[in-house]
């Protein structure tokens, strides 16, 4: 299971005394043994990739605040828990694979303008997985729409 992963992980970045890894670790440990307890059962890796995509977003956010902000150290050290928590994530849709799965559910849906954007957005959010971000499939599936 991913969270056992996670767990390893963190167990051998402790052994080898990289602190900033086992640190991003931890956060990404604590935020999956939350949702468990607050899901009242173990997560399926479904579950867990979708809890430490919400923690790579909440990284990628504060890295650009602190950046915003002129803090450049912080930003660097978001930047890197975000690459150290999305190691256990899935590979990403190539663009030539994601712009074929919202053709498809397009074609699937009937869908023929931007008002019908969830009907199509259902299907291709639940065939990607997690392997790409909403907004650039939201902004795919609109430009198909229009066209």
């Amino acid at each position: 299971m991913l969270i056992d992963d996670v767990q390893q992980a963190m167990f051998a970045a402790m052994k080898a005394r990289r602190r900033d890894e086992t640190s991003a670790l931890r956060l990404a440990l604590n935020a999956l043994r939350t949702a468990t307890k607050e899901a009242g059962h173990d997560l399926a890796d479904d579950g867990a990739v979708a809890v430490l995509q919400r923690e790579v977003k909440n990284r990628r956010e504060a890295e650009q605040v602190y950046r915003d902000a002129g803090r450049a150290d912080r930003a660097g050290e978001e930047a890197f828990q975000a690459e150290v928590i999305g190691r256990f994530l899935p590979a990403p849709l190539e663009p030539a694979e994601l712009a074929r799965l919202v053709d498809e559910a397009i074609a699937a849906s009937g869908a023929s303008s931007p008002r019908e954007l969830g009907k199509v957005m259902g299907r291709v959010m639940a065939a990607v997985r997690g392997r790409a971000d909403g907004r650039q499939v939201r902004q795919l599936v609109l430009d198909r729409l229009r066209d």
